[in-house]
């Protein structure tokens, strides 16, 4: 998963977080025996996201430090691509010289395709 920043018309990769398992695991303390105890102890700084007494499951991930200056090249944006639920792809639309004009293709949560995953990599991984 990539979270994605726009700002003045460019586009910047916050965060990248690999999803590691959904299982509990022993970082998220024992599991509550009624409704009143909290469902993960162990991520009590996280409870303020929902986690605490709903019965949502456990999400650990591996993610790089967040931060605001991994941009994404201009002339990478127009080749980024997201496939929907039917295998239909599509582009970032408003994209002029290498900027972002209008962020409302970025809104929400998209699927990438492979390509344009492995682009986005490679944008993080040679970030200084």
């Amino acid at each position: 998963m990539y979270a994605l920043h726009v700002n003045r018309c460019e586009v910047f990769v916050v965060s990248r977080m690999r999803v590691i398992d959904m299982g509990r695991g022993d970082c998220c303390g024992t599991a509550p025996a009624t409704w009143r105890e909290p469902a993960f102890p162990g991520h009590d700084d996280w409870s303020m996201l929902g986690a605490g007494g709903c019965g949502a499951t456990a999400v650990h991930v591996d993610a790089t430090p967040v931060g605001f200056d991994t941009r994404i090249p201009g002339d990478l944006l127009p080749t980024l691509t997201w496939r929907n639920r039917r295998g239909q792809t599509r582009n970032l639309k408003y994209v002029v010289n290498g900027r972002l004009e209008h962020s409302v293709s970025l809104q929400g949560f998209y699927r990438l395709t492979p390509e344009s995953a492995d682009a986005l990599a490679r944008v993080v991984e040679n970030a200084p």
